[in-house]
């Protein structure tokens, strides 16, 4: 930034005086010298001239009292805009949204959250959802995006490098194209899905999703389960497309416009939370606090 010799420059050309600017500026007369004799040395230009009324500006003086003047409010202000800009974003949280991964809950959650942590704000970053970029995310959390909202357990918590803030857990239900045979109904049994093809997540993504599955091979043969790599948009027109039943979360079932959340009698949950870094920073401390508190109330 500019050179702090322009600010004495300046108090002692409006001054007229060494001293009275010494006075001003809180040094001494002798300091305030030193610092104009080092100024004209190193632009090479002689700013004032001695009369028997005191200081008065050279012509060139008085050129470069006026850029001077611009450069340390400009300077000023370049410096005060940073500022604002840095306490805004360190005042931010700033949220990864997709289609599969919307920020509903927080939104939810963010008007008492407000009240606690006045000076928060909120950013959204929308991103999109492919398995290699949600890895990316989730492994460097805190540096592009603070936090997302999802579902988890221990051990992909492990591989992505993560953490997560409990918020609840979600059963795992039938999302149904809207011309189905069961889309009408007000809950599920399992036995209803007998003769029906259900997408269902790959084995080793979720164990409580694995736990279904191992369930419905077990003791439901008749249904016919069809394998998915990853919760894309891919796999939603897949359903709607097919006529066959996706399994998800009671959260999903804003997604897709054809689809229909139906709850099933089963006892099949998982783990819903917001996803953050190991090592959260300040901003997602106290977000995290004050979510505690709002959840307890």
């Amino acid at each position: 930034m500019y050179n702090s010799q322009l600010d004495t420059f300046l108090k002692v050309a409006d001054s007229g005086s060494f001293s009275k600017a010494a006075e001003i500026l809180y040094i001494s007369p002798t300091a305030i010298i030193k610092q104009i004799n080092i100024l004209e040395e190193r632009i090479g230009i002689k700013l004032f001239v001695r009369t028997h009324r005191g200081l008065k500006l050279t012509e060139a003086g008085k050129s470069f009292y006026k850029d001077a003047k611009h450069i340390v409010k400009f300077s000023k202000n370049a410096i005060e805009k940073a500022q604002n800009i840095e306490n805004e974003v360190q005042n931010t949280i700033r949220v990864g949204t997709s289609p599969i991964t919307p920020e509903n809950s927080i939104i939810e959650l963010w008007p008492k959250v407000k009240i606690i942590q006045p000076n928060l704000k909120l950013q959204l970053i929308p991103f999109e959802n492919k398995l290699e970029n949600a890895k990316e995310i989730l492994a460097n959390m805190g540096e592009n995006i603070d936090i997302v909202v999802g579902i988890y357990d221990d051990e992909f918590l492990k591989r992505r490098g993560c953490s997560a803030f409990f918020l609840e857990n979600i059963a795992l239900s039938c999302i149904i194209p809207i011309d189905h045979r069961l889309v009408n109904k007000d809950i599920i049994d399992i036995e209803d899905l007998y003769g029906e093809n259900i997408l269902l997540l790959n084995r080793g993504y979720f164990s409580f999703i694995d736990n279904l599955r191992d369930e419905i091979e077990k003791n439901h043969p008749q249904i016919n389960i069809i394998d998915f790599d990853f919760f894309n948009l891919d796999v939603f027109n897949q359903a709607e497309n097919d006529n066959n039943i996706l399994i998800g979360i009671n959260k999903q079932f804003k997604i897709h416009p054809l689809l229909k959340n139906v709850e099933v009698n089963w006892d099949f949950k998982i783990p819903y939370g917001i996803l953050h870094s190991p090592n959260p920073s300040k901003n997602v401390e106290d977000f995290l606090k004050a979510v505690s508190q709002v959840i307890k109330k």
